[in-house]
């Protein structure tokens, strides 16, 4: 892996980045991959950017290796997804660091509860979760999470 960028995503790469989701989520063992979830994903994301979603890319050379998706005036980090390719090589921290430029005080989250390698990672990395609620528009059990900034 090079050293990818971060930078907004752009619309006609909307179709790609819903193939790095699906394939980062499949990566999980939660759902199969198939051309219904592709279709669904892509569709989200388009409806997602309308609802005020700040879509960003990890590109390494133009490959888009991960996404990211801010609601910025609610201070929540909606989706980070690395591609499998890319996983376990810090990427994720990277765009976590990202983040916390975006939301310098506070950052809310949901992770699905089954996904337990991704909230053990957020609690290493200082997210405290504050309870479970179900997803309505996926129907999974979320564990909510808060990060704060400490003043030093």
């Amino acid at each position: 892996m090079s050293n990818p960028i971060i930078r907004p995503a752009s619309a006609d790469e909307y179709d790609e980045i819903g193939r790095v989701w699906m394939e980062s989520w499949v990566s999980t063992g939660l759902e199969d991959a198939s051309a219904f979830l592709l279709a669904n994903l892509r569709a989200r994301i388009r409806r997602e950017i309308e609802d005020g979603w700040t879509l960003y890319v990890a590109d390494d050379n133009d490959t888009i290796a991960a996404m990211l998706a801010l609601h910025l005036p609610k201070l929540y980090l909606d989706m980070l997804f690395v591609g499998p390719a890319y996983q376990g090589q810090s990427l994720g921290r990277k765009l976590l660091a990202f983040t916390r430029t975006q939301m310098p005080d506070e950052i809310h989250l949901r992770c699905v509860r089954e996904n337990e390698k991704a909230w053990r990672w957020y609690e290493r990395e200082g997210f405290v979760c504050k309870g479970e609620e179900i997803s309505p528009v996926t129907g999974f059990v979320m564990k909510c999470y808060r990060w704060k900034r400490t003043t030093g």
